[in-house]
């Protein structure tokens, strides 16, 4: 059973993972769910709560190309695509691969680079090709962009522009671990981090292959018309100024699909669309004046859309058509 084959393929992956990463299982399992579904993640999170250290296990566990680029004011943008060099031997010019030309590519800090350069990314993201100098060039197949933020720090920071904020499909935290799990992290991981005890247990064609699987997984009309239902309540939300885009709804339905996949289902329940949406909703909404006043969050407008929003009942989700 396909489904089966992705479930067990995403728990030897976390499994993997949470030999350095301690409780950040979930966590894991949405990244996964992003990458299988050609998404790309947002962590952002307080200094020093492993956002780099989560992004190289999945990418060795996947053993996937993986580069990391630190965002700082002074990064051009053919920092990061590469451009073309001339050489004086040849009497021509020479392509220089920059470092998105790869599978997993970590964005350090990504909201301390200048408009600029964070807009090199957009078309790496959204077409999976880089254009230089009028030519069209392909990213590796799988692509994913894993960035990083801080969101404490806002000297020398630049607010993603909402267009860039909408071409990631989730926004995580991994947050702090409890006391357990703390202690067990600076017993195994004080003294340093072996990322070798990390085992290889993938390749890029194996993603390839799940989201390929994913695809088939099924989604009911009335599971559709929930997810659409969702992202249009926030457009009509008298808290929210603008609410999420088309791109949310079918964000929602891919991510759903990979979701269900990796719990081992060929079908979509509401309870899936219920788990992910704060992650794949919060971040492409943006809020009123009078949710500032009420002291609204935007995590809290999404649960409440949550618990309001019908709910297609429970027979009608596996009604195959």
């Amino acid at each position: 059973m396909d489904c089966q084959y992705v479930k067990e393929f995403s728990d030897n992956i976390i499994n993997e993972v949470s030999k350095i990463m301690i409780g950040k299982e979930e966590q894991t399992k949405l990244i996964l769910m992003a990458m299988f579904s050609y998404g790309h993640v947002l962590l952002e999170d307080m200094p020093g709560s492993g956002k780099t250290t989560l992004v190289k296990c999945i990418s060795r566990a996947l053993d996937m190309d993986f580069k990391r680029i630190q965002f700082t004011p002074d990064l051009l943008p053919s920092d990061i695509t590469g451009m073309n060099i001339f050489n004086k031997e040849t009497n021509s010019f020479k392509f220089v691969d920059g470092p998105v030309n790869t599978n997993i590519l970590l964005a350090d800090e990504i909201n301390r680079a200048i408009p600029r350069t964070q807009s090199a990314l957009l078309e790496a993201m959204e077409e999976r090709q880089i254009t230089i100098d009028g030519e069209s060039r392909p990213l590796p197949e799988p692509f994913t962009v894993l960035a990083t933020q801080n969101p404490v720090d806002s000297e020398n920071t630049f607010a993603l522009p909402a267009a860039q904020m909408d071409r990631f499909f989730i926004k995580l935290s991994l947050g702090y671990p409890d006391p357990i799990q703390e202690v067990r992290m600076i017993t195994n991981l004080g003294d340093g981090i072996d990322f070798s005890v990390i085992e290889k247990k993938a390749s890029p064609k194996d993603i390839i292959n799940i989201k390929n699987i994913c695809e088939k997984t099924f989604v009911s009309d009335p599971v559709k018309n929930y997810i659409v239902s969702l992202v249009s309540a926030t457009r009509e939300n008298p808290l929210i100024k603008n609410g999420a885009s088309p791109r949310a709804s079918r964000s929602l339905y891919k991510g759903a699909k990979a979701y269900a996949a990796i719990s081992g289902r060929d079908f979509v329940t509401p309870d899936d669309i219920k788990e992910i949406a704060p992650y794949i909703l919060t971040h492409r909404i943006t809020l009123s004046n009078e949710a500032r006043f009420a002291r609204k969050t935007a995590e809290e407008i999404i649960t409440e859309i949550l618990n309001t929003v019908p709910v297609p009942p429970e027979k009608e989700n596996m009604i195959y058509e």
